[in-house]
C-alpha cells in the first residue's frame, strides 16, 4: 500500500516510486496517493519505530509468538491513533520478527513514513469509521488526507449497468456461474460466506479443520476454495475428503472465485467467515454483513481488533482454527445473542457507509476535493525537493 510499493528495499537514491514522485514535483504534476489499506492499520504502521525504540520489537525469539508475550498492552497507543487497549497482536504483523533488519519490517516503516511525499493522500475509509487514526494521520502528515470510501459503492453509482465500464472488473479466477441462483433457494441470513482473499494461504490440515467445521455447524455454505489456497500442495476442493463432500452434499458450495459484493448483498447471507483484509472488510460493511475474521497478515490483525472492539461487527477465530471452534463460532454468529448484536451493528454501519458516498455527502465531496483542490490545481506550480534536479 502507499506509494511505490514494488520498490521499497532498493537504495534510497535509486528508489524508482522517489524518482517519480521528485520528478513530478519538478515538472509540476500533482500527485495524491492512495493508501490501499485501513487508516487504523497504517498508523499501526507508522508507529513501528516507536516500538523499535521502546525496545518491545523486534522480538527476543521465536518463542514470544506463543508464550502471551504479544498480549503486551502497547502503553500510550491510544494518544497516537490507535485503540483503547490495543495489543502487540494487534499490529500489523510485520513486527513479528526476531531481526531488526527484517525487510518487511523496514520496508513497511519506511512506506509509511513517506507517504509525506505527495500532495495528498486519500484512503479508502470513511470519516465516521476511522475518525481517530484519520486525525492521528491529519496530525503527521503534511499532505492533506482525504477519506473517500467506500469506493467501490462510488463505482456503483459512477458506473450504469450495462454501460462499456460495467463489465470490467479485476478477478484473477474465474467466477463460477450460478452461485446467486443457488442463494436465491435459501432463507435470509442462513448461508455462511467464506472467502480468504486473494492472497492468504493455509496448511492441508487448517484446511480440514475449517471444512469440518463447516460441516458440524449445520449451516448451508459458500466457501472459495483457491487452487493455491493450501501451502505447497492442492488447494482446491478435491484435495478435500470425499466424507466431507457427502457430508455437506446440498447445503455446501465451493467454487474457486465468485462475484463477492453480489454474494455479501443477497439476503440469503448471514455471515462472513474473512481473512480480514480492508477490501472484503468495506465490502462486508457496506452489506451490512457481520463477519467473523480469521487474519492471515499485513494489518488484517489490525482490522480484526477494530471490528470486535470498536465497530462491534465482528468475532475472531483463533490462529489453530480447529473444527469445534469454528463450528461454534458459526453457530455463534448465526443464532445467538453476539450474532444477533454484531448483525444489529453491521446494518447500522450499512447505513452511514450509504449515506456517506450519495451525492453531497462526505465521500462523495471528499473526492471531487482531491480532483479539484489538488490534481487540478497545481498545473502552473513547479516546484523542487531540497534544489535536486531529477
Amino acid at each position: 500500500a502507499g506509494v511505490g510499493v514494488a520498490a521499497g528495499h532498493l537504495p534510497r537514491r535509486r528508489r524508482p516510486h522517489v524518482v517519480r514522485v521528485r520528478r513530478r514535483q519538478v515538472i509540476g504534476v500533482p500527485c495524491a496517493a492512495l493508501w490501499t489499506a485501513s487508516a487504523c492499520g497504517f498508523v499501526g504502521c507508522r508507529l513501528y519505530r516507536e516500538l523499535i525504540d521502546r525496545g518491545l520489537v523486534p522480538l527476543r525469539d521465536a518463542a514470544q509468538l506463543t508464550d502471551g508475550y504479544l498480549d503486551t498492552v502497547v502503553d500510550g497507543a491510544a494518544a497516537r491513533g490507535m485503540c483503547d487497549g490495543v495489543q502487540l497482536r494487534d499490529y500489523p504483523s510485520f513486527i513479528r520478527t526476531t531481526d531488526l533488519g527484517d525487510v518487511m519490517l523496514n520496508f513497511i516503516m519506511r512506506e509509511a513514513e513517506r507517504l509525506s511525499l505527495p500532495d495528498a493522500v486519500i484512503l479508502n475509509t470513511f470519516d465516521d469509521l476511522e475518525r481517530p487514526a484519520l486525525d492521528a494521520m491529519r496530525a503527521v502528515l503534511p499532505p492533506p488526507v482525504y477519506a473517500v470510501g467506500p469506493l467501490h459503492l462510488h463505482v456503483r453509482r459512477a458506473v450504469p449497468t450495462g454501460s462499456p465500464l460495467h463489465g470490467v472488473g479485476s478477478n484473477l479466477w474465474k467466477e463460477q456461474d450460478g452461485l446467486l441462483e443457488w442463494l436465491d433457494g435459501h432463507r435470509p441470513s442462513s448461508v455462511v460466506y467464506v472467502s480468504y482473499g486473494s492472497i492468504a494461504v493455509m496448511t492441508s490440515e487448517q484446511l480440514l479443520e475449517f471444512a469440518w467445521g463447516l460441516a458440524d455447524s449445520g449451516y448451508a455454505f459458500v466457501w472459495v476454495v483457491r487452487p493455491d489456497l493450501v501451502k505447497g500442495g492442492e488447494g482446491d476442493a478435491a484435495a478435500l475428503p470425499p466424507e466431507f463432500h457427502a457430508a455437506v452434499e446440498g447445503r455446501g458450495v465451493l467454487p474457486a472465485w465468485c462475484p463477492q459484493e453480489k454474494v455479501l448483498e443477497h439476503d440469503a447471507v448471514g455471515v462472513f467467515l474473512t481473512h480480514s483484509g480492508w477490501n472484503s472488510t468495506l465490502e462486508s460493511l457496506a452489506a451490512g454483513v457481520p463477519m467473523l475474521s480469521w487474519p492471515f497478515f499485513a494489518e488484517q490483525q489490525t482490522n480484526c481488533r477494530y471490528k470486535r472492539t470498536e465497530w462491534g461487527i465482528g468475532m475472531e477465530i483463533g490462529g489453530n482454527a480447529r473444527r469445534g471452534e469454528v463450528a461454534a463460532m458459526i453457530r455463534e454468529a448465526m443464532e445467538g445473542k453476539k450474532g444477533r448484536e454484531i448483525r444489529r451493528r453491521a446494518q447500522e454501519w450499512k447505513e452511514k457507509a450509504v449515506r456517506v458516498t450519495l451525492p453531497g455527502g462526505p465521500g462523495d465531496t471528499n473526492l471531487d476535493r482531491v480532483i479539484h483542490d489538488v490534481l487540478l490545481s497545481c498545473k502552473d506550480k513547479i516546484s523542487r525537493v531540497n534544489g535536486e534536479s531529477v
